[in-house]
């Protein structure tokens, strides 16, 4: 990205407001990621309910541990534990007011939401990717898998890469998503990675979203 355009992102970003454009899909009624195809004898894993995020933990178990880091652009999310390491695009709202997700022909592409902070900034970041296609799993295929302690690990364009630490993972009826559990700023550098999950049918597709929640640890 050349240095005008790395400028004209750093300007639409400070005159987007994250949480507006958040809240502004939770109000219509919408959760944030709706693709995947189903058409699986097994479907993806689900989240252990001893992995749920403790909600009585404000930001995090890690909160504070790390300062947050300015602004930049992702390149790249690598979650070792459940073998993903995959490039990173720019997705927004699409047509019908839900959070885009990269092209489903491409199975191991990751979004980062722009209505979000990037990931390692002060507030929450939002990974989303494609739980499968018509052809087999996608990127966040295991992500109902991942334990409390694996590490999200996001190169930016700065040349840091912000390590990220599970705290909890849980799936969400999309009909009655916590969205400010889920989005709100806690006052320190959060990711959360969404995926499909839930129930599946033809007709609606999957019934709920896979969220995993983890704070920032470390920067290198």
């Amino acid at each position: 990205m050349y240095g005008s355009e790395v400028a004209e992102e750093e300007e639409r970003r400070k005159k987007h407001a994250p949480w507006g454009v958040i809240a502004l899909v939770l109000l219509t009624g919408l959760a944030l990621i709706r693709n995947g195809s189903g058409e699986f004898e097994v479907g993806p894993p689900q989240p252990a309910s001893a992995a749920a995020a403790d909600r009585q933990v404000s930001g995090g178990v890690f909160a504070g541990v790390t300062q947050p880091l300015p602004y930049a652009l992702p390149d790249r999310v690598r979650i070792p534990s459940i073998q993903v390491d995959a490039p990173v695009i720019p997705v927004g709202l699409d047509v019908d007011g839900w959070v885009g997700a990269p092209p489903p022909e491409d199975p191991n592409l990751g979004g980062w939401f722009t209505g979000s902070v990037s990931p390692g900034e002060k507030g929450t970041a939002v990974v989303v990717g494609h739980v499968d296609n018509t052809q087999g799993p996608a990127v966040f295929y295991s992500l109902g898998a991942l334990k409390r302690g694996g590490r999200v690990e996001v190169s930016r364009q700065d040349g840091k890469t912000a390590v990220f630490e599970v705290y909890g993972v849980e799936v969400f009826a999309k009909n009655n998503f916590p969205g400010d559990r889920v989005y709100a700023s806690k006052g320190s550098a959060e990711l959360r990675v969404i995926t499909c999950g839930g129930g599946f049918s033809k007709q609606n597709g999957y019934d709920g979203n896979v969220v995993a929640f983890a704070s920032l640890v470390e920067v290198r």
